[in-house]
């Protein structure tokens, strides 16, 4: 509580000018942020798919997961040794994808 109260002070005391610098360096770097974050799922639905593929082989359709992680913004993320999250992609070896 106190650290607030002493930026609060600190705050009150900047010019205008010197006030709108640090609002603004602020606001960029909390965008930064969030659109670095926002972006995170795509590597992990390829990750994911591509170990899955890796270890199933013949029996993983990798292109048919990488599309659906995708599709849902990683929401759908494959987990290999989760079976309930991999049935959707698990395959017959004659299959095709």
């Amino acid at each position: 509580m106190k650290t607030i109260k002493l930026f609060m002070r600190l705050f009150a005391a900047m010019n205008s000018s010197l006030r709108l610098i640090l609002l603004i360096a602020l606001t960029v770097t909390l965008l930064g942020m969030v659109l670095a974050q926002s972006k995170d799922w795509f590597g992990v639905c390829i990750r994911n798919c591509a170990q899955c593929k890796r270890m199933f082989g013949p029996w993983f359709a990798g292109e048919r997961c990488a599309n659906a992680c995708i599709k849902f913004k990683g929401k759908l993320t494959p987990d290999c040794v989760d079976a309930d999250s991999i049935a959707p992609f698990l395959k017959k070896a004659d299959e095709d994808d």
